[in-house]
């Protein structure tokens, strides 16, 4: 091997590395340069306002949010009365992995499953401008001996694991999630899919590895679209329980 090709192979290799590295230690204690979360705020807050009020909606209300990896969308709903309202679709910009779970630290798996955000999870010092972390591995992940730590939702577009948006995308959806802890929701929840969970299209995964997994999502996918409302959701004997 030449000189030449031994450089290059060498600084893609260094290129790799920083990226997963990058995207392994964006812990909340672990701070970028310090941005003004304040100056996002008060630059997107009027815009949201009037979206949500043109919408019929009430700014600072209880939220949720499902992703669909197949379609490459993250869905924002938003309580209205006793339901809740599809306020806003965005394009992911980046996931990593292929269709079912993640199993284990490094493996570059984008998680599915339901996921609980508190206030604590938010990072708005994120090195991926602004991030909130998933909660993964939840109570059924580690029972599944799952691992895995800091799978976030954040910007600036790359991915090693988590599920990444654009600046301003990530900017909407952390403000609007802020607001709703601010008004005294004491989580929001995320529920992560391989694509979306109709009887059709899981009926093409069968036999396939992940299909009595996906067959236990599916009957948290069909409570929300029955109800409109997240499910409870607890773990029994190895599998997603919903109320």
């Amino acid at each position: 091997m030449t000189r030449l090709k031994i450089l290059l192979v060498a600084v893609v290799c260094v290129a790799i590395l920083t990226v997963i590295l990058r995207d392994r230690i964006d812990p909340p204690f672990i701070t970028a340069p310090p941005r003004d979360i304040n100056e996002i705020r008060a630059r997107v807050t009027p815009q949201l306002q009037a979206e949500f009020a043109e919408a019929g909606l009430t700014y600072g209300a209880p939220v949720f949010m499902r992703i669909f990896k197949e379609e490459r969308v993250l869905e924002f709903w938003v309580q209205n009365g006793h339901q809740f309202e599809l306020f806003k679709t965005y394009g992911i910009c980046n996931y990593s992995g292929a269709l079912g779970p993640k199993l284990r630290e490094g493996d570059w798996q984008s998680p599915e499953g339901f996921y609980f955000v508190p206030p604590g999870a938010m990072n708005p010092n994120s090195s991926y401008h602004l991030s909130f972390n998933l909660g993964f591995p939840n109570r059924f992940d580690h029972d599944a001996g799952r691992t895995g730590s800091f799978l976030m939702v954040h910007g600036d577009c790359v991915s090693v694991g988590c599920y990444a948006m654009t600046d301003a995308q990530i900017e909407e959806i952390y403000v609007i999630a802020e607001a709703a802890h601010t008004n005294g929701q004491p989580f929001f929840r995320v529920h992560a899919f391989p694509f979306r969970m109709t009887d059709d299209r899981l009926m093409k995964e069968q036999g396939t590895m992940w299909y009595a997994f996906w067959q236990n999502l599916k009957q948290g996918y069909d409570a929300f679209e029955n109800t409109r409302n997240p499910p409870d959701v607890t773990v029994e004997d190895g599998r997603y329980v919903f109320g």
